[in-house]
C-alpha cells in the first residue's frame, strides 16, 4: 500500500501533497481495511436505507431484510444451523462479554465453576476475573511452549458444578490453532457448552461450528476486512444465555438496542467474501508468512519464532517474533518511520506497554518478551512488500542493536542469548 500525504503552505495557505512514502501494513491481526465492496454496500444504509429496524413503514421493512440477509450471510460463513443462532454485538469483545457473563448467569442455578485456558484474550479474561467477584470461580488450564491447549488437561479441570469451558480458536498473539473439536467432545460429555473466540480465526481460517461442536462462538468483522462497530456471536439454540444489556427486544431478546444496519450490512458483505476467498486467502498469507519468516531469519541473528513454525499448526496471519537485545516498542517505532506498520505485542496490550501474558505463560524469558513484535500478513500485502520489510527489518535492528548496551556486552562475551538452541552465530 502506497498513500500520499497532504501538507499544509503556511505562507500560502494552500494545502500540498508530499511525495508518496512507501507504507507496507503488516498489523492485519488488530484491523483491516474496510473492502470496498463492504463499504458500497454499507452506503445506501447511511443515506437512503436508514429506518429503524424496529419501525413499521417500509425504511424499516427494508432495513430488517437487510438484517435478515447479512445473519445468514454470517451463518453460512461459520455452517452455523439456521440465521437465528447469529446475535450482532458491538464488536468481538462484547461477544466475548455476553458468552462467558451470559452464559453464567443463566446457568448459576446448576453451578459456579468455568474452565478456561491461561491464554485466554482478556475480554474472556476479565469477563471471568469480574465473575469471580460475584461468586464464581474457575480454573486455569495451562498451555504447552508452544501455546497449545491438552484436551485431557481441560477434562480434569471440569468438575460437577462446572458450566462453561472457553478455549480460543486461534491464539490473538501466537497463532496457534486450538484443538477445538476434542476439547468441545469433552465438555460435551458433561452436557457442559464450549465458548470459542475465534476474533483471530474468523476470516482467515475454516469455521464449522457444527463439525467443532461449539456451543458459542464470537467473530470480529474488522479484522477481515469488515466494519468496526459490529461483533458476532454464534449461539446454539440450545446453550442457556442471560441478556447483559436491557432494553427492547433487538437480537432475539439478547442484545437491547437499535441494531447499527450500515456495519452489520458491512459485516455480512466481508462475511460472504472471505467465505468465497477463504482458500485463497490461506494459499497467499501462507506463502507471504513462510517468506518473511525465512528472510528474517537469514537477515538477522538472535531472534526467536513464539508459537508454532509455519504450518498446520499455526493460522497464517502471524508471526510473533522476539528480537534480543532491544525493546520490541523501539523496534516497532523506527520501523513505522520507515513505513512499516508492525504491532508490538497483541493489539489489547500495546497501549499499556507490558508484557503479554501469553509470553509469560509459554515460559518465555523476559527479555525475549520485551523484545517481541507481531507481523501480520494479509490479503492485501505482496511479495515485493515483504521484501522490503525484510531488507529494512533487519536494518533497524542493526541500527538499534548498535545503541544497546547489552547487545555490547554480548558481543564482548559477557552475557549469553537466552535463545536456546543459540542462533546468534
Amino acid at each position: 500500500m502506497t498513500f500520499g500525504r497532504e501538507a499544509t503552505n503556511l505562507s500560502a495557505g494552500k494545502r500540498t501533497e508530499e511525495p508518496l512514502m512507501r507504507r507496507v501494513f503488516l498489523d492485519h491481526q488488530s484491523t483491516t481495511p474496510v473492502l470496498p465492496e463492504v463499504f458500497d454496500a454499507m452506503k445506501r444504509y447511511f443515506l437512503e436505507t436508514f429506518g429503524s429496524p424496529s419501525s413499521l413503514h417500509r425504511l424499516g421493512l427494508h432495513s430488517r431484510d437487510a438484517l435478515a440477509r447479512a445473519r445468514a450471510q454470517v451463518a453460512s460463513l461459520i455452517n452455523a444451523e439456521s440465521p437465528d443462532d447469529i446475535l450482532f454485538t458491538s464488536g468481538g469483545t462484547e461477544s466475548a462479554n455476553l458468552a462467558v457473563k451470559g452464559t453464567a448467569y443463566a446457568n448459576q442455578r446448576r453451578g459456579n465453576h468455568i474452565v478456561l485456558s491461561e491464554i485466554e484474550h482478556p475480554a474472556v479474561m476479565n469477563s471471568v476475573e469480574f465473575l469471580e467477584k460475584h461468586g464464581f470461580t474457575s480454573t486455569r488450564v495451562k498451555v504447552d511452549a508452544e501455546g497449545l491447549v491438552n484436551p485431557q488437561e481441560v477434562r480434569a479441570a471440569i468438575n460437577d458444578r462446572t458450566i462453561l469451558v472457553c478455549v480460543h480458536h486461534v491464539n490473538h498473539d501466537l497463532g496457534t490453532i486450538e484443538p477445538i473439536p476434542e476439547i468441545a467432545a469433552i465438555a460435551a460429555e458433561k452436557g457442559i457448552p464450549l465458548f470459542a473466540d475465534a476474533v483471530a480465526s474468523g476470516g482467515w481460517q475454516p469455521i464449522d461450528v457444527r463439525a467443532m461442536g461449539v456451543k458459542l462462538l464470537s467473530l470480529s468483522p474488522h479484522r477481515c476486512y469488515g466494519p468496526k462497530g459490529v461483533g458476532v456471536l454464534y449461539r446454539d439454540r440450545r446453550a442457556r444465555l442471560t441478556s447483559l444489556i436491557h432494553g427492547g427486544v433487538q437480537e432475539g431478546g439478547l442484545r437491547a438496542g437499535t441494531e447499527n444496519v450500515p456495519a452489520i450490512v458491512g459485516a455480512g458483505v466481508a462475511a460472504e467474501i472471505a467465505l468465497r476467498e477463504m482458500a485463497q486467502r490461506i494459499s497467499h498469507t501462507t506463502s507471504l508468512q513462510e517468506r518473511l519468516w525465512k528472510g528474517i531469519q537469514a537477515n538477522v541473528t538472535c531472534v526467536k519464532l513464539n508459537g508454532p513454525e509455519p504450518g498446520p499448526r499455526r493460522i497464517s496471519t502471524n508471526l510473533n517474533i522476539s528480537v534480543e537485545f532491544i525493546e520490541g516498542e523501539g523496534l516497532a517505532l523506527l520501523l513505522d518511520v520507515h513505513g512499516i506498520a508492525v504491532a508490538s505485542g497483541p493489539s489489547c496490550l500495546s497501549k499499556s506497554l507490558k508484557v503479554s501474558p501469553v509470553l509469560t505463560a509459554i515460559g518465555l524469558d523476559h527479555s525475549l518478551a520485551q523484545g517481541n513484535v507481531i507481523l501480520s500478513p494479509g490479503n492485501d500485502n505482496n511479495q515485493e512488500e515483504i521484501d522490503y520489510v525484510i531488507e529494512t527489518f533487519g536494518q533497524v535492528v542493526t541500527r538499534l542493536r548498535g545503541m544497546s548496551p547489552t547487545w555490547d556486552a554480548f558481543r564482548r562475551g559477557l552475557i549469553e542469548s537466552r535463545i536456546h538452541p543459540p542462533i546468534c552465530n
